[in-house]
């Protein structure tokens, strides 16, 4: 996980400022009111589930789809208004969009033949591109001739060759096979890096955005649920619903104790939620991976019984449905190193000595349900 970002970011003015936008589509509102500045030469994720406004965002941004009320400014210019031909970014789409009926080198030169670059010139920078993106020798073949992944370098070369001050990704890899997406995603980071452009980029896929990006943009139905570093939001979800759907998750209904001392059932766990009032009615949320298997004693983070029910084999570890009396009706998951299971003989039926620890515990306001 990338959690690096500019340091100078909070002394400098930021190259890409969203204000207050909405967007609206007859009564129904794809975009709520929403801030957001990007810092040149970072890659920002837009994250979250099919409909929540992330694919919305980046349009306006590019001004395919013009806002309803609020601002982009771009590099200190605001561009709320002006057509997509007029605003200075290259932008690369989930179906590539190659001319068929053109060879590489045609596809890679065509806007530059729109702005009436000279021959030479649009040669020298079509070889540069070829180059950048690892496809020289194959200027002369068409789409059709190319994989997947030579076509989606195709139309990444394609977006770099007028120099943008912005790269836009619309779901850039999510038509390729896992081998090339994991193989491109390193390969997309690494010319973003090489040549210091700002991007965006749209994902559905959280692996995608933890490995690639600078900062995470998470949104839902229409807001930005939390903006943050792959580390922050994967460590410190601002929401349940952030919680929910960056990576798995354990959800246990509970009850604050009082400061800083969640009960779940039987249980109280010591918990850093001092801003949440005793009584009040919580989601208790902690990672499978968080759960440590070992008897602790004279500790505040108190170890209870759990019975192992059920084990998944997934290679380098097992995941394990796990119950406790303490517990009540509700079961955790909890994943288990294969080095830890093979030393501690753990099967299905065992009784193990669990405990989280309580800076792992993250606690929400309102009984949730989640599956």
């Amino acid at each position: 996980m990338s959690d690096a970002q500019p340091s100078t970011k909070a002394k400098k003015s930021p190259y890409l400022r969203i204000e207050s936008l909405t967007k609206l589509f007859g009564s129904f509102a794809a975009l709520k009111d929403v801030d957001l500045e990007v810092y040149e030469g970072e890659l920002v994720c837009f994250l979250g589930p099919s409909g929540c406004g992330k694919t919305t965002l980046l349009r306006c941004i590019a001004g395919l789809d013009i806002q309803t009320s609020g601002r982009v400014i771009q590099a200190g210019k605001d561009i709320s208004t002006l057509p997509p031909s007029a605003r200075d970014f290259g932008i690369v789409f989930q179906s590539y969009a190659l001319f068929p009926n053109l060879t590489v080198r045609k596809n890679l030169a065509y806007g530059l033949e729109n702005r009436r670059m000279k021959k030479a010139a649009i040669q020298t920078r079509v070889d540069e591109l070829l180059e950048l993106v690892g496809l020289t020798g194959q200027d002369d073949k068409y789409p059709s001739q190319l994989s997947g992944g030579q076509q989606q370098r195709v139309a990444l070369a394609r977006a770099l060759a007028s120099w943008p001050g912005l790269l836009l990704l619309d779901e850039p890899l999510s038509a390729l096979d896992a081998k090339v997406r994991v193989y491109l995603r390193h390969e997309v980071r690494r010319l973003q890096r090489k040549l210091g452009i700002t991007t965006i980029m749209v994902t559905h896929d959280q692996e995608e955005a933890l490995t690639m990006a600078d900062r995470i943009v998470v949104m839902d139905q229409g807001v930005i649920g939390q903006v943050g570093t792959p580390l922050q939001i994967y460590r410190e979800p601002a929401t349940s619903f952030v919680a929910d759907f960056i990576g798995a998750m354990n959800f246990v209904p509970g009850t604050m104790a009082r400061v800083n001392k969640v009960r779940l059932g039987n249980l109280e766990l010591a918990c850093e939620a001092d801003d949440v009032a005793a009584g009040a009615a919580v989601s208790v949320a902690f990672r499978p991976e968080d759960i440590l298997v070992q008897g602790v004693e004279g500790k505040e983070d108190k170890a209870f019984e759990a019975r192992v029910e059920f084990m998944e084999f997934l290679g380098s570890f097992y995941r394990a449905d796990l119950s406790s009396v303490a517990l009540g009706d509700n079961r955790i998951q909890a994943e288990l190193s294969i080095n830890l299971v093979r030393r501690m003989g753990i099967s299905e039926g065992a009784s193990l000595p669990v405990m989280v620890p309580r800076e792992r515990i993250r606690v929400y306001p309102g009984s949730l349900d989640h599956d």
